[in-house]
């Protein structure tokens, strides 16, 4: 019988100790997409933000590679203030998160 019938997919990861990895690579490309957004409808290079943010193209690589779930939080205000955002972080209390 499976005992996960009835369950939610953030329940299942839990068990599974995925769910925080599974969630910073889901937040990680969401970033990521808002960033490429940003940088189609301002019409910015990567090497046009790489220079807004006084860095490496490899480095705004980085923070728009989907996969790469490693971008620090300066590097990602950097990333957003260049492109004339602000990035807003919050904790959200479990029980709120698990029905957002």
């Amino acid at each position: 019988m499976n005992n996960h019938i009835g369950s939610d997919f953030d329940d299942f990861l839990s068990e599974q100790g995925l769910l925080e990895e599974v969630s910073a690579a889901a937040l990680k490309r969401v970033i990521a997409w808002q960033l490429s957004e940003a940088m189609k409808a301002q019409k910015v290079t990567k090497k046009a933000l790489a220079a807004r943010m006084h860095t490496s193209r490899a480095a705004v690589d980085r923070a728009l590679d989907q996969g790469d779930a490693s971008m620090t939080l300066a590097t990602l205000a950097n990333a957003a203030r260049a492109l004339g955002q602000r990035v807003e972080v919050r904790l959200v209390p479990e029980t709120e998160a698990a029905h957002a």
